[in-house]
C-alpha cells in the first residue's frame, strides 16, 4: 500500500509535541510492515538545506492566492529501514523561525496560506514523483486540508483511487481564521459549507478535515469517546457523533529505541525489571543534579509538562490555589519540574524553588534531563484536564516510575489505578481535577511509598512489562486504511 504523511511536524526535523513523534514512529512502523510512506512537511528556516538533496527541476504549485514556484528538498528517516522524507521550500512562508508562531506573534497570521501551500504542494509532489498514493494521511489541522482537497477537487484530476484518512492528535488546536483567507485554499466558494469550513463565519481547517475525510481516527480509545461529549468536544463533538462509525481510536505507541532503560544512553545507570535496584543510582543522580537532598528513602515526584492550562497547572502551582506549596510543606516527598511555557507558571515556580527546600525545578527543556527525570524518579505526576494520548505515563511505566495521573484520555487507556487491597495496578489515578484531589492521591502514593513497600515494588515490576511499541497500532491503522478504500468501491 502507498501512503503519504501530511504534516506539519516529524522528528527529528521539526517538533513542538508529540505530533511529531507519532507521525515518524507511525511511518517507520507501516514500512516495516512492507508498505511503502513517505512524509511530506514544509521546510523551516531550522530545517538545513545544505543535510538535504534537493529534487531537480521547481515545482508549481496552483494555490488560491496565485501560482507559486516552489523547491522540493528530500532526506530519509534516520534508523535502519529508511522513510523518504520530502520538504516543500518557500522561503517568503516557511523561511522563518516557529512552526506555527513565536512568542512575538503565536500564530502567524499567514497560517491559512502557509499550510494551503503545503496541503496543495502535497498532490503536485506526487504529481512530480510519478507516484499516486493509496492513502493520503493527514495530520491536525494544519494538514487538514488535504482531505477537503482530494475530496472536492484532486478526486478527479489523477487521485480517483486514493482513499483520505484524518488523525486528531489534539481537538483543541483547530486553525481557526478569517473566512476571507479562504480563496488561499484553492476550493471554490460553493463548496465552503459543503466542505466543512463555515464556524460561525469563520473558516474552520480542522473542521473541514472532520467532514471531508473518508475515515477519522485519533490517538486513544478512550479519548475517541470523550471528544463525542460537549465537554471534551470543542464545539466538534456534534459532528464526531455523526461521523462516529468512520472514527478509531487507535493508542499511539512509544519508539523503545530512545525510550528505554536498558540501553539509554542519557541516563547514569542502565537497568532492566530484573536488574531494577540500579534504578536507584538514577534517583541518586537525579537528586545530585538538582540540587535535594540525596536521600534514597524519600519518594521523589516527577513531573514533565507543557505550562499549559490543558496540563492541569493551575490546579498544582497557581498561588493560593494549587497544591504544589501544600503538598511539599505537609509531605516527607521531593518534587522536580521540567517545563516553560506560561509565564505566570514559570514566575511561580520559581517563588515555590526559593521557598521550599524539597522543590527544584528546570525552566526550560533539557532532553537529557527528560531522561533522567524519567529513570530517576519514584512517581510522575500527570493530571491533565485532558490528553488525546499521552507519551510521558507511558515513558514511566516502562522506566519503573509510577504515574499519578488523572482518568481522562490516553491516561485513562495506559494506567491501571491501584487497589491498596491486593496490590494491583500501575499507578495512582484521580477522577476530579482538582487541588485537593491531586493532594489526596500524591499523599496516597506517599503513603503506600512508607506502608506498602512491598505494593510498590509489584507495581513498578507491573509497569515495566507493560508493552507499547507500534507494531499493534501500525496494524490498527493498516485496518483503517483499508476501511477508507472500502468505501470507494
Amino acid at each position: 500500500m502507498k501512503i503519504l504523511m501530511v504534516t506539519s511536524e516529524a522528528v527529528p526535523f521539526a517538533k513542538t509535541g508529540g505530533l511529531a513523534d507519532a507521525v515518524s514512529a507511525l511511518s517507520i512502523a507501516l514500512t516495516e510492515l512492507g508498505h511503502d510512506v513517505r512524509i511530506v512537511l514544509p521546510r523551516y528556516y531550522k530545517i538545513d538545506r545544505d543535510k538535504l538533496n534537493i529534487l531537480p527541476g521547481p515545482m508549481c504549485v496552483h494555490c488560491g492566492f496565485g501560482e507559486t514556484w516552489t523547491a522540493v528538498y528530500e532526506s530519509v528517516l534516520p534508523g535502519k529501514t529508511p522513510v523518504p522524507v520530502y520538504f516543500i521550500d518557500h522561503e517568503q512562508l516557511f523561511g522563518r523561525d516557529g512552526i506555527y508562531g513565536t512568542p512575538q506573534e503565536t500564530d502567524f497570521h499567514d497560517n491559512p496560506e502557509r499550510f494551503s501551500l503545503l496541503c496543495q504542494g502535497a498532490f503536485q509532489l506526487c504529481r512530480k514523483l510519478s507516484w499516486i498514493p493509496d492513502i493520503i494521511h493527514a495530520h491536525d489541522w494544519s494538514a487538514a486540508l488535504a482531505p477537503a482537497l482530494l475530496k472536492f477537487n484532486e478526486r478527479y484530476n489523477g487521485f480517483e483511487k486514493t482513499a483520505s484518512v484524518f488523525t486528531i492528535h489534539n481537538l483543541g488546536y483547530q486553525g481557526i481564521y478569517g473566512k476571507h483567507k479562504f480563496p488561499s485554499t484553492g476550493i471554490d466558494w460553493t463548496n465552503f459549507f459543503a466542505a466543512g469550513f463555515e464556524d460561525y463565519d469563520c473558516m474552520n481547517f480542522l473542521k473541514a478535515g472532520l467532514v471531508s475525510s473518508d475515515y477519522l481516527t485519533t490517538v486513544s480509545p478512550t479519548y475517541a469517546k470523550e471528544i463525542q461529549s460537549p465537554e471534551y468536544g470543542f464545539r466538534m463533538d456534534g459532528i464526531l457523533r455523526y461521523r462516529s462509525e468512520n472514527l478509531v481510536g487507535i493508542l499511539n505507541g512509544v519508539d523503545t529505541d530512545v525510550w528505554n532503560p536498558s540501553k539509554d544512553k542519557k541516563i547514569p545507570k542502565n537497568y532492566t525489571a530484573k536488574t531494577i535496584s540500579k534504578k536507584l543510582e538514577n534517583k541518586l543522580a537525579l537528586q545530585e543534579k538538582m540540587g535535594l537532598e540525596v536521600n534514597p528513602d524519600i519518594p521523589l515526584f516527577g513531573i514533565i509538562t507543557r505550562l499549559a492550562d490543558q496540563k492541569g497547572i493551575a490546579e498544582i502551582f497557581a498561588p493560593t490555589y494549587g497544591c504544589a506549596y501544600s503538598m511539599c510543606r505537609d509531605m516527607n516527598m521531593q518534587f522536580v519540574i521540567l517545563g516553560s511555557g506560561e509565564s505566570w507558571c514559570e514566575n511561580e515556580i520559581r517563588t515555590l524553588q526559593s521557598n521550599l527546600p524539597n522543590l527544584r525545578a528546570y525552566i526550560g527543556y533539557d532532553d537529557a534531563l527528560s531522561h533522567l527525570i524519567e529513570a530517576g524518579s519514584d512517581f510522575f505526576l500527570m493530571p491533565s484536564r485532558y490528553e488525546p494520548c499521552g507519551l510521558n505515563q507511558m515513558y514511566s511505566l516502562l522506566y519503573g516510575t509510577l504515574p499519578i495521573v488523572r482518568c481522562t484520555g490516553g491516561l485513562a487507556d495506559t494506567v491501571q489505578n491501584y487497589n491498596e487491597q491486593t496490590g494491583e495496578g500501575t499507578g495512582f489515578v484521580l477522577d476530579n481535577l482538582t487541588p485537593q484531589s491531586i493532594y489526596d492521591t500524591v499523599g496516597w502514593a506517599v503513603y503506600a511509598w512508607y506502608n506498602k513497600k512491598d505494593h510498590i515494588e509489584a507495581m513498578k515490576q507491573r509497569a515495566m512489562k507493560q508493552k507499547f511499541g507500534w507494531d499493534e497500532s501500525a496494524k490498527k491503522y493498516v485496518e483503517v486504511y483499508e476501511k477508507a478504500l472500502n468505501k470507494l468501491n
